[in-house]
């Protein structure tokens, strides 16, 4: 069985339980033959290496390195979910300069050791702030870097699908769009629930305005609840999401769910967040979000979280203000 590409994938916090789910979902995938797993924890990424071994992907060359510049080197596309995880009782936002700071070196070691990178993921918290951060530093184009925002939108499509008691593909276009975290917005007007509109379902006897109320507070938590059932945060559906979108840019099938991605429009400037994207071959786009006025309040005010959040770290001093955003990348 054939390699999407020869190119070199790069895993980065590949020690780490979504790194590992990582690295066997991309050779799962058959993205490449070529995948190289770094992270500076030297026992924990060679414990990785054995396992991936003892799978039998006898076709593959995994190659590992605590060393950031001989993992890095060549590197043409790269996930990286090397920040500090969310422990219970955390927000995503309680992350933030640390995994901030962990960014900023990120995108700085990129423009070193990889400025030839074709796309870069990023799914370590708060990541439409951290996505951000790399971007800047990176000297990347904003088509080359994307977020996972995507587990919002299927975690929707998920509580539909068990409320009415359908096949998860039975429900259609559940979308999610603005930060990641708690205060995203979660829109009914695009869903479809075994064909009809969810706003035809919303305030009726099969989906009262109180369930549908607890049901966008069980989407929003969605992420807690994993670490309340399983103890950690979550692990196997960020890497696969994240995987997904890598593929879609290495030339496999184009990514179904909106991703995370820099925009700067009037109204929205200067941001990493979740928008109805298009990732592919070409990296990412995004066009317009369409919605009730009371869906696109919901995003105007996620968007403004975010913006508290992005001046944070601009005051900690880990960011330059935006009007300085060009000096450091003049993609931007």
């Amino acid at each position: 069985m054939s390699f999407l590409t020869n190119d070199k994938l790069t895993i980065v916090g590949a020690a780490g339980m979504i790194g590992s789910n990582m690295a066997q979902t991309a050779a799962m995938m058959r993205l490449t033959p070529n995948i190289c797993l770094y992270d500076p924890f030297a026992k924990g990424l060679e414990g990785v290496v054995e396992e991936m071994r003892h799978c039998g992907f006898d076709d593959i060359n995994f190659t590992y390195s605590t060393d950031v510049k001989e993992a890095f080197a060549g590197s043409k596309y790269m996930i990286s979910s090397g920040g500090a995880p969310r422990k219970e009782g955390m927000t995503r936002e309680d992350l933030l300069k640390g995994n901030a700071e962990i960014a900023a070196q990120l995108g700085k070691d990129i423009k070193s050791y990889c400025p030839e990178l074709e796309h870069l993921t990023i799914i370590f918290n708060p990541a439409d702030i951290t996505g951000l951060v790399a971007l800047i530093y990176s000297g990347l184009k904003p088509s080359q870097v994307t977020t996972l925002a995507a587990l919002d939108s299927t975690r929707l499509q998920s509580e539909l699908a068990k409320h009415f008691g359908v096949a998860q593909n039975k429900v259609t276009n559940a979308r999610t769009y603005g930060g990641h975290g708690e205060q995203m917005a979660v829109f009914a007007s695009t869903a479809k629930v075994d064909g009809k509109p969810l706003t035809d379902l919303i305030g009726t006897d099969s989906l009262t305005n109180e369930q549908w109320a607890d049901l966008k507070v069980r989407v929003t938590k969605g992420g807690a609840n994993i670490i309340k059932l399983r103890g950690r945060s979550s692990f196997q559906s960020p890497a696969y999401t994240s995987v997904e979108m890598i593929r879609a840019t290495m030339g496999g099938d184009a990514f179904r769910w909106p991703s995370g991605c820099y925009v700067n429009e009037q109204g929205f400037e200067h941001i990493m967040m979740a928008m109805e994207t298009t990732l592919d071959k070409n990296g990412v786009s995004y066009g317009e979000i369409k919605g009730t006025d009371a869906e696109i309040a919901e995003l105007k005010q996620s968007y403004s979280h975010l913006v508290k959040l992005r001046d944070e770290v601009i005051s900690m001093g880990i960011i330059p203000a935006t009007d300085k955003w060009s000096s450091v990348n003049p993609n931007l």
